[in-house]
């Protein structure tokens, strides 16, 4: 699996997830990166947290800052952790470098008891507007490669994201949704077009 482009981690991203996460959780963060974020949830929340990241540098980061991280390919599944073993299991903006994200969604929930998923939005009205005008693949803050050189190997939006879960027998149990200002976008039905990504909290669905 591709390492997680450490750059296109905002701090909008970490500020919600910790907003989400109860204090004294048990938490796994899959592509982990050099675990800022979750040195961010050891602090504020204290929770219980370990990484998982592919990269060696990234994982030297990791170890530096006394954080548990063990050496994995999440798209091989999560055979070393139990079912329901942790509280969340998190993949900030790591999805779309998966080759089969399918698979690691229904690891992170068979793993996980709720499970935080953040995703760059490909309908962001920009990246339609490139695509209409250019005829070209777009580059954004959340998508600044060209297209030969770019990690992302599975482009998706909030809408297929919505209909995954549907589709998969998995309830949405919270959608947020972050602008180009790294504000919040209120109105749900124009979280498609003026979202430059989507969060979502997600479980099995009883």
């Amino acid at each position: 699996m591709a390492r997680k482009i450490e750059s296109l981690v905002f701090h909008a991203d970490y500020e919600k997830i910790i907003s989400i996460i109860e204090p004294n959780s048990k938490v796994l963060d899959l592509g982990c990166g050099t675990g800022e974020l979750l040195s961010r949830l050891i602090r504020i929340k204290n929770v219980k947290g370990r990484g998982v990241e592919i990269d060696e540098n990234n994982i030297i980061q990791c170890i530096a800052k006394g954080l548990s991280v063990f050496q994995g390919n999440i798209d091989e599944g999560l055979k070393e952790y139990q079912d329901q073993s942790y509280d969340y299991v998190i993949l900030n903006q790591t999805l779309q470098v998966t080759h089969k994200p399918q698979f690691v969604i229904k690891e992170m929930l068979r793993v996980g008891k709720k499970a935080i998923v953040s995703f760059p939005n490909f309908a962001y009205w920009e990246i339609r507007k490139q695509l209409f005008f250019h005829g070209t693949m777009p580059k954004t803050k959340t998508l600044p490669f060209e297209w030969y050189d770019t990690p992302n190997i599975k482009l998706l939006t909030i809408k297929d994201f919505r209909k995954f879960c549907k589709d998969n027998g998995i309830t949405i149990m919270q959608e947020i949704y972050i602008g180009a200002r790294e504000n919040t976008i209120k109105l749900r039905f124009l979280a498609n077009i003026l979202s430059t990504e989507g969060l979502f909290v997600i479980t099995k669905t009883a």
